[in-house]
């Protein structure tokens, strides 16, 4: 199958309002998929209509090559999600609540529990209530959840919510080697942008219900991304320097007195010639690469 998942002019209304519009989703087998976006973006619509929570209003699903119903139980089956807030019992405990779910979910593993607990760093809380558990022990207690039945596709909608910066770089351990070692497909969703930069093979960004583009992460330092940073004290005289002595023509002012040039066939060494021999004073240059907030800020229109 060319996809492990995949959307078509996915939409979904309430009370007459259109949350997402036409978003077409393409995700391949073995790879973490980056999805993208502010909050209220649409992310949650749509991951709550991948796993079938909500029925879209138009298009389609299409999961290990069959179209998603409401009756698509065996490939609901086959897939792992915390969208949202994860909920258990709270008057049970972690080991009691994550046995529940493998009976439900007719997975009968006798060391599936333990494994879980102790991958998400539970094991030494697994006896006690969930209710006496931190927002983060819950998180990934979530995610110990959606991962013990050993799914094929994974869906998290902002698994690290909660978790401070050891248990959010552990999470992105696990989810790396879930992948990798594993071959199970994930698709996170994420405001944090240095989250999904850190372990995602492909980006999909979503701004106000609509798809701005999907690109894999090694492409987008190929997008124009590699720029040379130019701090002077005259701008003017700069610009000039840059486009009457050197022919250059793709750069940008970012503030007073401050460049972006994106041409990368002027070195700096002739750049601060140019200029020094134009009697324009630099206060500061150097090489930069944009990174994917960079090119988030571009794709929902909120750069500077």
């Amino acid at each position: 199958m060319p996809y492990i998942l995949q959307t078509s002019q996915l939409t979904k209304k309430i009370r007459n309002k259109e949350l997402v519009s036409d978003v077409d989703i393409h995700i391949s087998k073995g790879e973490i998929y980056g999805f993208l976006g502010p909050n209220g973006a649409g992310k949650t619509t749509v991951m709550k209509m991948i796993t079938n929570l909500w029925k879209p209003d138009r298009g389609s699903i299409e999961i290990f090559g069959e179209m998603l119903t409401p009756h698509s139980y065996e490939i609901l089956k086959r897939m792992g999600s915390i969208i949202e807030f994860p909920v258990f019992y709270d008057h049970m405990t972690g080991r009691e609540n994550l046995t529940l779910h493998c009976e439900y979910m007719g997975y009968y593993n006798v060391s599936s529990v333990k494994d879980a607990l102790q991958m998400l760093g539970l094991d030494a809380a697994a006896d006690q209530p969930v209710k006496s558990y931190s927002l983060g022990m819950k998180e990934r207690l979530g995610i110990a959840r959606a991962v013990i039945c050993k799914p094929e596709i994974l869906i998290l909608d902002e698994p690290t919510n909660g978790l401070d910066p050891a248990g959010m770089k552990q999470i992105r351990e696990l989810l790396k080697t879930l992948c990798s070692e594993y071959g199970i497909t994930i698709m996170i969703s994420s405001h944090i942008l240095s989250e999904i930069e850190s372990i995602a093979d492909m980006v999909g960004i979503i701004d106000h219900g609509r798809m701005m583009r999907e690109v894999r992460m090694r492409d987008i330092e190929e997008i124009n991304l590699n720029y040379m940073e130019l701090a002077v004290l005259d701008e003017r005289k700069a610009a000039y320097v840059l486009t009457e002595k050197l022919g250059i023509a793709n750069f940008k002012i970012i503030d007073s007195g401050r460049f972006r040039i994106y041409d990368r066939s002027v070195s700096s060494g002739q750049l601060s010639k140019a200029l020094a021999l134009n009697d324009v004073e630099v206060v500061a240059i150097g090489k930069k690469t944009e990174t994917l907030e960079d090119y988030f800020l571009k794709m929902t229109g909120e750069a500077k």
